[in-house]
């Protein structure tokens, strides 16, 4: 058998190239967790008859302050200190209410928008927009206090569970559905109005990215469209670009591109298919 009495050095040597520039005492080992428990955390404190972990007298309790350690967990990984995520925590904690409120108008918009739904409850445990929606709303709501990287691992979580990929910044109004989901993808400066509906594979993206004198993608600046109120977009529609909006009470049809702004109440197919 060979020796490995020479790996040591070999060792030491790919270790230093390897992780020569890592961050002295900051780990993320283990957030990728912490940030599911987060998650089914957050379910189970905003609807404890669908996802608590036990039905005891006072599950309801029980599972908001599992959700309430579950968020300290994770928000200890992007936060300067344990007093830090506890306050983020809070923060978080104390607008659930207006969260749950925003996802019954959600589930709601999805019973009354698809004939296969036969109630509220097959929504909340079965449909893939439910979570994809609801992790987003929460996410939401770190990003507008500045928390780092959670926000975009949550929903990226949400993304694999669900093929649903909602970046945490995008803006989204009340009573809004996505019917299957898969494929969907709603970019960071997308701002959606109310009474939206969604179908599979709908792309609301970027047009271009401006790029700036050194050569960097140049961030921050508006790229995604804007998406007014009581408006449906049809499956595998693509709308691209921040100065593209899209008015009230418009329907998007199958497969559209568009890259341009559309007047209140328009509606826009793609010519029909012809036959030979």
């Amino acid at each position: 058998m060979g020796s490995n009495s020479g790996i040591g050095a070999s060792l030491e040597s790919v270790l230093k190239e390897l992780h020569g520039d890592a961050v002295p005492g900051r780990s993320f080992i283990g957030m990728e967790e912490a940030v599911e428990s987060c998650i089914r955390g957050l379910w189970a404190a905003l609807f404890p008859d669908h996802y608590a972990a036990d039905r005891s007298s006072d599950y309801r309790e029980t599972a908001l302050r599992q959700a309430y350690d579950a968020l300290v967990k994770a928000l200890a990984f992007v936060t300067e200190s344990r007093e830090a995520a506890e306050c983020e925590a809070v923060g978080l904690i104390e607008q659930l209410p207006s969260v749950r409120k925003a996802l019954l108008s959600d589930i709601r918009a999805a019973y009354e928008g698809d004939p296969a739904a036969i109630g509220l409850d097959e929504v909340i445990l079965t449909y893939p927009a439910f979570k994809a929606i609801s992790i987003y709303r929460a996410a939401h709501l770190l990003y507008l206090r500045k928390i780092p990287v959670l926000p975009r691992m949550m929903t990226e979580y949400g993304h694999r569970l669900t093929g649903i990929d909602i970046h945490p910044g995008a803006e989204i109004g009340d009573h809004f559905f996505i019917d299957h989901g898969t494929g969907v993808v709603i970019g960071e400066t997308t701002t959606i109005g109310r009474n939206v509906k969604v179908y599979q594979h709908v792309t609301l993206g970027a047009k271009s990215f401006a790029v700036g004198e050194n050569g960097e993608l140049v961030k921050g600046l508006k790229r995604h469209p804007d998406i007014g109120n009581d408006v449906i977009i049809y499956a595998g529609a693509t709308i691209l670009g921040g100065d593209t909006v899209i008015g009230d009470g418009c329907v998007i049809g199958g497969n559209v591109w568009l890259t341009h702004s559309l007047a209140p109440g328009s509606k826009v197919t793609l010519n029909s298919p012809e036959c030979y």
